[in-house]
């Protein structure tokens, strides 16, 4: 605390007596002093700006609340606070208050965005942004301008603004986004995803992502799930085979980790989508596949999923190729897991995996390097095919 208060940003010092600003008011000149010092100063007859000497055509002074936050922030962290964090103050508060003015176009926020970006990579303190308070700000910005037309400029800041919003949300600030259950802000948010750029959309899926992992935005997940509007602009992206594809994968996994989710998003079409994104993610030999498996093994806990695997005429095929890959595992469990469920008790379903080699992919799967629980879930599979083959041809 001492280290920090010998390091009192200037602009969270009063001019006059240049202690700490306490109560900070602001002249008509723009600056701003306490509230006690400034009103001794012009009851001593002064009727001029302490700093500027300028004539004040009107004495009178209002509240800096927006100073007052940043200074309670700052005296809150202190204790914490990184010495090469508190240079950037002054300068972190001055671009702040840029981005909440409205007198600023969202042109010109984006360059304010552009200056935090450096600011930020330059400070070694990767909490700065949050405490100086920017994540409510850039909250406000993104969801609360519910008027706002989605300008070619507007989107661009969005994009900006969202980098950042993701970025802080990963440094566990995800009860922020609460702000989401407000009906404006979650009615913003849709807009945003059914409007917005690629890059505004795979933002948001981070987002949806972070939200639906966190037990602390546990109701947050479950209003996100009941939205079909958004469910479907997720599933949609499955089918783009880009970098949206994986932010919409990884969405879906997250959200169907809330039980109640699970019966949305496969009736707007998750199974369909996820056997397109891992049939496309095969070629594109893209790491985050497994995700994608791993999301159908959860949505498979229905009937209705088991039957919209067996209605696509690529379902079984996709998850059989996804028992044994050579250059990597880790989708392997939970397609041994999912063909586990759907061969249980659909002939079909066996048939269709045998003819498209799961047994070749099976036997293989056991001689690789794979863990010892997927080579557990393998022949639990060999087992079953086997027995419900020999099971079949005894009805027959």
């Amino acid at each position: 605390m001492k280290e920090a208060q010998a390091t009192i940003p200037h602009l969270f010092r009063c001019p006059i007596s240049l202690d700490l600003l306490k109560d900070p008011v602001t002249l008509c000149t723009g600056h701003t002093y306490e509230r006690s010092s400034i009103q001794k100063w012009l009851a001593s007859g002064n009727l001029t700006c302490p700093v500027t000497m300028q004539r004040l055509h009107d004495p009178s002074f209002v509240p800096n609340n927006t100073l007052r936050h940043l200074i309670t922030q700052w005296l809150q962290m202190s204790d914490q606070i990184n010495p090469h964090c508190v240079s950037s103050i002054d300068s972190m508060s001055a671009l702040r208050s840029k981005l909440e003015s409205d007198e600023f176009s969202f042109g010109y926020k984006i360059q304010v965005l552009q200056r935090v970006k450096i600011l930020y990579e330059e400070s070694p303190c990767n909490s700065c942004l949050i405490q100086f308070g920017f994540l409510s700000v850039l909250l406000e910005l993104v969801f609360g301008q519910t008027e706002a037309k989605l300008s070619q400029e507007y989107q661009e800041f969005v994009e900006q603004a969202l980098g950042f919003v993701v970025t802080m949300v990963s440094l566990d600030q995800i009860q922020s986004l609460n702000v989401l259950m407000e009906d404006s802000k979650l009615s913003r948010f849709l807009v945003l995803f059914s409007h917005g750029t690629a890059m505004v959309k795979i933002s948001l899926c981070h987002l949806v992502e972070a939200i639906s992992s966190s037990v602390q935005a546990k109701d947050l997940s479950a209003l996100l799930g009941s939205s079909t509007e958004l469910l479907h602009e997720i599933v949609q992206l499955l089918h783009h085979n880009s970098e949206a594809s994986d932010a919409a994968t990884k969405a879906i996994w997250s959200l169907s980790k809330l039980e109640q989710n699970i019966d949305n998003l496969v009736a707007e079409g998750a199974v369909s989508g996820l056997i397109t994104y891992i049939l496309n993610a095969q070629q594109r030999q893209r790491s985050s596949i497994r995700v994608g498996m791993a999301a159908i093994e959860k949505l498979l806990v229905i009937r209705r999923a088991k039957e919209e695997v067996m209605n696509n005429p690529n379902g079984v095929n996709a998850i059989v190729k996804m028992v044994f890959r050579v250059s990597d595992h880790g989708g392997s469990e939970s397609a041994v897991s999912s063909l586990i469920s759907l061969c249980y008790d659909s002939v079909e379903a066996r048939e269709e995996a045998i003819k498209d080699g799961v047994l070749s992919q099976l036997l293989l799967l056991l001689q690789s390097q794979c863990s010892a629980m997927t080579k557990t879930k393998a022949r639990v599979l060999l087992k079953l095919l086997r027995s419900k083959w020999v099971e079949d041809k005894r009805k027959l």
